[in-house]
């Protein structure tokens, strides 16, 4: 690929993507759904923020010595104890570099940062020096730069450069610019900034007014040669330049851009599952490109249209971005042939070992309705990293409850290895099985959030529950499934607990 004509794809969604309410993941989801990312063919991976906490030092070191095909970074301030952190989490990694950001802008620097123009200048160029010290790419970032002076920023950055910084990240943090203006503000920088030639440009655009892949795309056209985007557009408020957006953008006008990625725009919407899965954050139905409305159909003219030529209504087709097309319907009489013919066609491949544990949950659950969606399949594959082992393991849950009834629930766990069995009252099933599972494990959180949502339609759907817990300031969030809502909450709460005691091993240095 001529890479004057390549636009490199940092995902930020195990970073900027998991700051959002909602989508933390724990550091077995976290490898996942990064092991997934390469499979995409994304250029860039930013793991997480090594020197937030100890879970994320270890799950961007985990990542970091994982992967050995994308480029696996850290976010640091221009703290040099940051820098030391991330540089500790990823050196011995096969391709790793770090990213430091500072704001810029004179609101920023002035109420933020409390540091004047200068000393912004003076820790930037420390910085870069400072990471220079430990691998050869470095990107620096000018937080709230759409909002900055554009002179400051060019000699900001020109000395940044000098310093050794080897791509200019200009974000558009609060999405607060224009595609015209982002144009004009990539341009004067390649423009004025000494060196120009010898950096790549690269924008991260937020979509407070709706416009970060307009805003990405504008950057692209001026010059960027990096976009950093998300999976599903996750990410602040309310979110990032979506990734599949950019990408399909990209590919379906490339006479257009002139421009490509090295994106496999097949393992799009496998990646985009996986990450609704393990968030339990459903993408709306109308998203771009993978939303469940992306590529339907209900208005007659458009059916007439699409039956008689796909390219009426459709500017790309769902097999393009891994949408498959499969009649196969998936039962009781199903074989592990079948069963991983369709696996495949979702994106997913296991081995012989993993292919067995999925084999007989699939058995379970065909026996308990009629036919198993593409849905169940991906919630399978997915639990087990939502489980991710603990201290709390649920071992059976039975329930009692009725309009003359007092709800009662009598719930079998092993607490360290070690089987406790307990019955309590609630106000209903749910609350009775939650009840029996708080004092069994001795817990004193309470619930901030209970969500449930059908995974595929009709009265035998699985049951998708998600909850949140805090305790003495500490939260967590639980997901679990099941054909039984009930035990889909109490699996959903054991995960949750499973989480919040990880953390608070974390947070004691264990």
């Amino acid at each position: 690929m001529d890479q004057a004509h390549k636009v490199r794809i940092f995902d930020t969604t195990l970073r900027d993507g998991e700051q959002a309410p909602g989508y933390s993941m724990n550091a077995e989801e976290k490898l996942l759904l990064a092991q997934q990312l390469a499979k995409l063919g994304v250029d860039t991976i930013e793991a997480g923020f090594a020197a937030s906490s100890p879970g994320d030092f270890e799950s961007v070191r985990d990542i970091g010595h994982t992967l050995k095909g994308p480029r696996v970074v850290s976010l640091c301030r221009t703290r040099f104890e940051d820098i030391d952190a991330a540089s500790e989490a990823l050196k011995g990694s096969f391709n790793w570099g770090l990213h430091t950001v500072i704001a810029t802008s004179p609101l920023h620097m002035k109420h933020k940062l409390m540091m004047t123009p200068e000393e912004v200048l003076e820790s930037s160029i420390r910085a870069v020096e400072r990471m220079r010290s430990y691998t050869d790419s470095v990107e620096f970032s000018c937080e709230d730069a759409t909002r900055s002076e554009p002179e400051f920023l060019v000699k900001l950055l020109t000395q940044v450069v000098a310093a050794g910084a080897s791509i200019l990240n200009i974000p558009d943090t609060v999405g607060y610019t224009t595609p015209t203006e982002m144009f004009r503000l990539i341009d004067r920088l390649k423009n004025e900034i000494k060196d120009a030639d010898k950096v790549v440009f690269s924008v991260h655009c937020h979509n407070d007014l709706g416009m970060a892949v307009a805003n990405s795309l504008a950057a692209v056209q001026a010059g960027a040669r990096q976009v950093e985007c998300t999976v599903n557009g996750i990410g602040e408020r309310a979110g990032n330049a979506s990734m599949e957006e950019i990408v399909m953008a990209l590919k379906t006008r490339q006479q257009f851009f002139n421009l490509e990625t090295g994106i496999v725009t097949e393992q799009i919407f496998p990646t985009s599952r996986l990450l609704t899965q393990l968030t339990g954050q459903p993408v709306q139905p109308n998203k771009a490109i993978v939303g469940a409305n992306a590529f339907a159909h209900e208005a007659g003219i458009h059916q007439d249209g699409v039956l008689k030529n796909p390219l009426t209504y459709e500017i790309m087709t769902p097999e393009s971005v891994g949408i498959k097309s499969n009649n196969i319907v998936l039962g009781k009489h199903s074989g592990r042939t079948a069963l991983a013919d369709r696996l495949k066609n979702l994106g997913y491949e296991f081995s012989r070992n993993e292919l067995g544990r999925i084999f007989a949950e699939f058995k379970r659950l065909a026996d308990a309705k009629k036919v198993v969606y593409d849905e169940d399949l991906e919630a399978i594959v997915t639990q087990g990293a939502v489980d991710g082992g603990g201290r709390f393991q649920l071992r059976s849950l039975n329930v009692q409850s009725g309009t003359h009834i007092m709800p009662t629930a009598t719930v079998e766990m092993e607490v360290d290895g070690k089987v406790v069995r307990e019955a309590h009252f609630g106000d209903g099933p749910v609350d009775a099985a939650l009840n029996t599972i708080k004092a069994i494990t001795r817990s004193t959180c309470h619930l901030t959030q209970y969500k449930v949502n059908a995974i595929t339609g009709g009265t035998d759907a699985q049951g998708e529950v998600t909850v949140s817990i805090e305790d003495n300031g500490r939260t967590a969030t639980g997901r679990g499934t099941d054909l039984d809502i009930i035990v889909a909450s109490a699996k959903a709460y054991v995960n949750a607990l499973n989480r919040l005691a990880l953390r608070s091993q974390h947070v004691a240095g264990v």
